[in-house]
């Protein structure tokens, strides 16, 4: 792939990066930890943008043509969405300029203003610089500018002793990157405030939205790091502000490490049923042949990667995709979180037919690293046959042997 074409198994066991050989290579840690801190960033621009109703407003943008994600009746381009994966793309090259064109995103980097003039969405190397394209932006709107410019700018260093700490045996040089600079852009856009259950579950508004950073081996396609940002996770204590909350997983040669302890299955609990999470619009055929598994208790929830994370922290069992309405871009940093955990992302549509086959045990993990052939735009990088998200591969197992045959 080329910056110009898109501008956009044996048992695991998790260890602790403690753990983990000190004598490897510095070079992947270091990326976590960039990533870690520009994820930050990320999460603080899509904070300053929801800050102000008015200006807001004034950022969002129609897709249209083939950048237009067929899925929704309306899909958004925001400028948070194109400035989040441009400022992620210039810090990170910053330090590792080996991986200039090889950092892809949903978003392409055009922006219309309200005089109908294109402009080219940059970070550039000065805050005047980078103020005075985004007052282009915005019709001159100079305040706007120099409140996102800040946000873009600021030195932010994240601290993370398990990030600090991890040695992985694999140069960054090996790797590419998807961003998805603001996964849930209809419930960013809408901002309905919906805070978490009190078991940390939500089924829409603004703590759907993340920030999602995969890496990926450029050989295989395989993810070995991810970075889950969740700008929008509760309350400050004014009660007028948002905190966020982090997480990252890595999974390469071996090594599996995380930032939080490996979440207690519910299946481990209850073993005759199941918790899957499903989007609304998901085909009554997929819902009938899945509900025998949790007692025709499905639940759903907005965001590809929100649904993807509540299977990382065990909210959930697993998460259920039938269409191609997922992108490598949803998919990349949570599998790799997943796959450090001990589970994995699947291809449904190939899963089945391999079971129809007689290869029950094919589990068929999505890869990365080279479009689907015959297709244009966004459906080049979409998960063409749908997607199983899980932990354990004996869910994965169960929610196969009950779709085989009836989809």
């Amino acid at each position: 792939m080329s910056e110009e074409e898109f501008s956009c198994s044996p048992e695991r066991k998790t260890q602790n990066p403690e753990q983990l050989n000190k004598h490897q290579s510095p070079g992947m840690a270091e990326l976590l930890r960039v990533l870690l801190s520009v994820s930050e960033k990320a999460a603080n621009v899509a904070r300053v943008c929801r800050q102000e109703a008015a200006l807001f407003e004034l950022l969002v943008q129609e897709k249209t043509g083939p950048d237009k994600n067929k899925k929704f009746v309306q899909d958004f381009k925001t400028l948070a969405d194109v400035l989040i994966q441009e400022m992620i793309r210039h810090d990170v090259c910053a330090q590792f300029p080996e991986l200039a064109g090889f950092i892809y995103g949903e978003e392409s980097n055009k922006f219309e203003n309200g005089l109908g003039e294109s402009v080219t969405v940059t970070v550039c190397a000065r805050e005047e610089d980078t103020t005075a394209l985004l007052a282009k932006v915005l019709d001159g709107d100079q305040t706007a500018a120099s409140l996102l410019t800040k946000a873009i700018h600021q030195d932010l260093q994240v601290k993370d002793e398990g990030a600090e700490s991890l040695q992985l045996d694999l140069s960054p040089a090996d790797v590419g990157i998807w961003i998805d600079p603001i996964d849930g852009t209809s419930q960013y856009i809408e901002g309905k405030e919906e805070e978490m259950t009190d078991e940390g579950f939500c089924s829409s508004g603004l703590p759907c939205a993340l920030v999602l950073i995969g890496a990926y081996l450029r050989s295989t396609g395989e993810p070995v790091m991810g970075v889950i940002n969740q700008p929008f996770n509760h309350k400050d204590s004014t009660g007028k502000g948002w905190v966020g909350q982090h997480f990252w997983g890595v999974s390469y040669g071996g090594v599996n490490a995380c930032s939080f302890p490996n979440p207690k299955l519910s299946l481990g609990k209850k073993r005759d049923a199941l918790s899957v999470v499903l989007s609304s619009s998901e085909r009554q055929v997929v819902k009938d042949a899945l509900a025998p598994l949790c007692n025709c208790h499905l639940t759903y929830a907005s965001g590809a990667g929100y649904k993807i994370l509540c299977v990382i922290l065990g909210l959930v069992d697993v998460y259920v995709l039938s269409e191609a309405s997922t992108y490598k871009w949803d998919s990349c940093a949570p599998h790799a979180v997943l796959r450090a955990l001990g589970g994995g992302v699947s291809d449904m549509g190939a899963c089945l037919s391999a079971t129809s086959n007689g290869n029950k045990s094919f589990k068929s993990e999505l890869t990365y690293h080279t479009p689907q052939a015959g297709c244009q735009g966004v459906d080049k990088w979409a998960n063409q046959g749908g997607l199983v998200a899980y932990l354990d591969s004996a869910v994965l197992d169960r929610v196969v042997g009950a779709l085989v045959g009836k989809i």
